[in-house]
């Protein structure tokens, strides 16, 4: 890394889970500043290897366990840091030269309030799904996101749903700013696919195993497509909380011997079941809590490898897929229309391979990751002029 660059603080609280991989790659694709990444905890380090110059651990306190359970149970309010742990943030930022603060998620701005209420650099602050609309009914959350909005210099989104969600939070409208997904071309490459012999389709759902992600919607779909395509296959890949009860959910359909549970999957696992897969399924919907989609990333590396999709109207997928073009969309939850969605494209497979070749070439003008990079570096760029 270029020493002779602006730097610019990176807060993950954690760097990385397994399922930030978007975040891994925006970090490392910056050209014309120097990241350098702050963080309570180091996970993954062989998977997302990162300079150890430029990477600052900064632990939980002793007491956290405590403030957890008094700010969560007692009182059901938002979890801040210290006053110390304030200030020794501010010093580590100061010692490394940096010249802006990034924090991930929108929470974690909530957070690090202690921070922002004393720190004289300019701040951005990216939300990505499930931290723009958790908890916000409760008044002291919605009151200490809005001093987020107000203490950043700029809010960035993954979608224009979320942006209209955080206008609708009180994020005032002139700090807001779209910056997409990256999604790095040479590791999902368009791959054309061919018609299944026999009716051997092959159906894939990727991401983590949670509400959002409507994993039961797909399965209630694939019964009805398994019904008339006895050798079609689905695989869900991805690891989760609800593991068990989506593996019991596909013994009670009768779908044992036709549905794949892989569990985590790497990169390269991953890229090998896109490439195997005639359509991508991924019926997002918002879960109970609150939580929703940006734009999943997922359903863009499968776009990006040339797979159709089939998802539903929620959150900002239909800003990556538009009905007819990329795939289908579909309501949430409405696992009837979906299943007719995939029988129709499986009548007409010419079809599909048009919606394939249309679903790569716009997540190439759309969300390849070198041109996202330089869009969130031009906005690092705002923050220092005079």
């Amino acid at each position: 890394m270029n020493k002779e660059l602006p730097v610019v603080a990176q807060y993950c609280a954690t760097f990385l889970k397994p399922e930030m991989h978007h975040i891994y790659r925006q970090i490392n694709a910056l050209e014309t500043w120097r990241p350098v990444v702050i963080t309570q905890k180091r996970e993954q380090a062989t998977v997302f290897p990162f300079p150890p110059a430029d990477l600052r651990v900064v632990p939980k306190p002793a007491l956290h366990w405590l403030r957890r359970w008094w700010c969560k149970q007692v009182r059901d309010v938002p979890i801040l840091l210290f006053p110390d742990e304030a200030r020794r943030l501010r010093d580590t930022l100061h010692a490394m030269k940096a010249r802006a603060l990034h924090v991930y998620f929108g929470h974690i701005g909530v957070h690090l309030l202690p921070l922002l209420r004393i720190l004289e650099l300019p701040v951005v602050v990216s939300f990505h799904g499930a931290d723009a609309g958790v908890d916000m009914e409760k008044p002291p959350h919605a009151n200490a996101m809005r001093e987020v909005f107000e203490r950043a210099r700029l809010i960035l989104v993954r979608t224009e749903a979320m942006k209209q969600d955080l206008a609708a939070l009180g994020c005032p409208i002139e700090k807001l700013r779209i910056h997409r997904t990256g999604i790095p071309l040479d590791a999902f490459p368009f791959q054309p696919r061919t018609i299944p012999p026999y009716g051997a389709w092959r159906l894939l759902q990727a991401g983590r195993l949670i509400e959002k992600k409507g994993y039961d919607t797909t399965l209630h779909a694939f019964r009805e497509i398994a019904a008339s395509h006895a050798k079609a296959r689905l695989t869900i890949a991805g690891e989760g909380p609800l593991d068990e009860k989506l593996r019991a959910l596909a013994t009670e359909l009768g779908l044992r011997d036709k549905v794949t549970f892989t569990g985590f999957v790497t990169q390269e696992e991953l890229r090998r079941l896109l490439a195997e897969a005639h359509l991508f399924l991924h019926p997002s919907r918002t879960a109970r809590d609150g939580n929703r989609e940006g734009i999943p990333n997922a359903l863009l590396e499968a776009m990006a490898s040339g797979l159709p999709v089939f998802a539903t109207r929620h959150g900002g997928i239909s800003e990556a897929a538009t009905d007819g073009i990329e795939g289908r969309l579909v309501a949430e939850g409405d696992h009837g229309t979906l299943a007719r969605s995939v029988l129709g494209a499986m009548e007409n497979p010419e079809n599909l391979a048009e919606m394939g070749a249309s679903a790569s070439a716009r997540v190439r003008r759309d969300f390849e990751s070198c041109a996202q990079a330089r869009v969130l570096a031009s906005y690092y760029d705002t923050l220092i002029q005079p």
